[in-house]
């Protein structure tokens, strides 16, 4: 009590005890504060991929890809680079964004924590095919937290190879330890450098196919191409060499990219069938979370993409996303998804359905799988 009773201290004394007792007290709390944050960060480290951090998202986009593009690394050591005539990529050298995976990367992105984790390269990869609705299956894949997957195509195997694999590293979003990294790119699967090149890069790399009856996904990739160039022939004019004689022109892109046994025959003079997994496009429409299921097991990832995840549009004809956390409408594929197919002659089907018949019987030989487009003979494409 005498510390601050003693009438004979001079009050400027006073005066510096009390200012030296609120100090000392502020330096005390600071002592406090510190270890607990200490003991808070030893108990939910930032390096964990299962601590709390995983429940965040990165950014989907490649951070800074307006810019790196012209910082170009050398090529795979060994292999001959090759860019086709007629590449399309931004006066950097990088693939375009397109709008179609915009809906889906607009929420993650602001929740994302984009300076967490590396660019690493990918270690799984959709590589087909076209219109078979591999856009589809990478917007769900991308809902799952340990999967960071690049929206745009970066064409990497096909167009982009001399630019080298750090190029293509540039592109990859950030992941943490225990994070996939994944990208689509559809024409890889008809690309006849494309298993060399991946192989070379990482032999493990796990890879996807979707697959969609080939007479369907013919008539869906001219209905693409007529929706851009509305002058163009007829399908019944370019699906033949010959009307007269029923000679399919099995050079048209749009009949060649269906032939599926031929194109895999490629792959598998590098990677074992073991590392290939084949998803139905029609059954990615009808049961979603059925083919999800799959891909997730396929995938070595957790079943967290289920039925909640979905919601079938009857406008559109197909499923769209939901979150089922929250009440928010669900989101559903670009305009350029979904179009209405021109009516065909029904004789120009039925002869693309002979035609595919054995090379669908080879198909399901050398995989295992029935996809059951025998059983669409009798019915007319929507």
């Amino acid at each position: 009590m005498a510390f601050w009773t003693n009438a004979t201290v001079p009050p400027y004394k006073v005066s510096q005890r009390l200012l030296f007792a609120f100090t000392l007290s502020l330096s005390l709390t600071y002592v406090c504060y510190t270890l607990m944050s200490c003991y808070t960060s030893l108990q939910f480290p930032l390096h964990e991929a299962g601590g709390y951090l995983s429940q965040t998202r990165p950014a989907l986009r490649p951070e800074g890809a307006a810019d790196q593009g012209a910082t170009e690394a050398t090529s795979a050591p060994g292999l001959q680079a090759v860019t086709p005539a007629g590449a399309t990529g931004s006066a950097a050298g990088q693939p375009q964004l397109s709008t179609a995976h915009n809906w889906l990367d607009r929420d993650v992105q602001e929740s994302s924590t984009p300076d967490l984790g590396v660019q690493r390269l990918p270690q799984a990869i959709i590589i087909g095919v076209k219109k078979g609705g591999t856009r589809a299956l990478l917007e769900a894949i991308r809902v799952h937290p340990d999967v960071r997957a690049v929206g745009v195509e970066p064409h990497f195997f096909d167009r982009h190879y001399d630019k080298g694999l750090e190029w293509y590293r540039s592109l990859m979003p950030k992941t943490l330890d225990g994070q996939l990294t994944m990208e689509k790119t559809p024409s890889y699967f008809v690309t006849r450098e494309a298993p060399k090149r991946i192989f070379s890069m990482a032999k493990g790399t796990k890879l996807v196919v979707v697959v969609r009856n080939p007479v369907t996904r013919a008539i869906s990739d001219y209905t693409q191409t007529l929706s851009k160039k509305p002058e163009i022939p007829t399908f019944e004019v370019l699906a033949f060499k010959n009307r007269t004689l029923g000679l399919i022109d099995a050079s048209w892109s749009a009949i060649r990219i269906g032939i599926y046994a031929l194109h895999l025959e490629n792959w598998l003079q590098f990677f074992p069938l073991s590392q290939i997994h084949f998803v139905s496009g029609e059954r990615l429409i009808i049961d979603p979370a059925g083919e999800m299921e799959k891909v997730q097991d396929f995938l070595s990832l957790k079943r967290i993409v289920t039925d909640k995840h979905f919601y079938f549009n009857k406008t559109k004809g197909f499923p769209c996303l939901k979150k089922p956390e929250d009440s928010s409408l669900p989101r559903c594929l670009g305009k350029s998804k979904g179009r209405t197919h021109p009516k065909i002659d029904p004789d120009v089907i039925h002869r693309l359905r002979k035609f595919y018949r054995p090379f669908n019987v080879m198909f399901h030989q050398i995989t295992g799988e029935d996809f059951d487009w025998e059983k669409d003979e009798n019915q007319e494409i929507s």
